[in-house]
């Protein structure tokens, strides 16, 4: 099988990410694409917003009509910072038969040779690298055996960091997330300016 994961706070999810996901599978004939939210990732300083409960019930809203779409809940049990090698050894270990593939995002691929245990990664699994608008594709970085393929899909410029900002400001989110998802933010009083 073909396996594609992606990662990320989704903080909250959005349909950029489900595009994105979209892509990959039509693109590399993905069997499951499993979305791995993370607890607290390593080169992102900002903090994360909505509870990890609440960031599983959004993803779970989000991919309930796709049948290929999967949640992990490997990495919001870690008890530290979630690193990618550490996320991918385990489903290695669980899929030791599959293709494996980590999605990033273009900005991404730069950064590459600063991830822990990039050399191992670069073993263990292949990257899809996802076109972003406004960031032109940088070139491959030196890393041996490391296996890049590219993506020219749909990917929105929407980001989690806006969606919030517009809740802040009482501004719909309609055509951003699924409606099911802006219910639930709406529901629960996620993203609010606190008094």
């Amino acid at each position: 099988m073909n396996i594609g994961f992606l990662g990320g706070r989704f903080d909250p999810v959005h349909f950029g990410h489900l595009g994105a996901a979209q892509d990959a599978c039509a693109r590399y004939q993905l069997d499951r694409l499993i979305f791995v939210p993370t607890a607290q990732a390593p080169h992102q300083s900002q903090r994360i917003h909505a509870a990890a409960g609440d960031r599983l019930a959004m993803l779970r809203l989000a991919t309930a009509s796709q049948p290929q779409f999967e949640i992990s809940e490997f990495e919001l049990g870690q008890r530290d910072v979630s690193y990618t090698c550490d996320t991918v050894r385990h489903f290695r270990r669980l899929h030791t038969q599959d293709r494996l593939f980590w999605i990033i995002g273009g900005d991404q691929l730069a950064r590459l040779h600063e991830w822990k245990g990039i050399d191992e990664l670069a073993g263990l699994i292949e990257f899809i690298v996802l076109a972003r608008p406004g960031h032109p594709r940088q070139p491959a970085v030196d890393i041996p055996g490391l296996r890049l393929h590219g993506c020219a899909g749909r990917l929105a410029e929407t980001s989690s960091t806006g969606l919030r900002d517009r809740v802040k400001g009482g501004l719909p989110l309609d055509n951003l997330v699924p409606d099911a998802v802006a219910d639930y933010i709406a529901r629960r009083g996620l993203y609010q300016r606190r008094r």
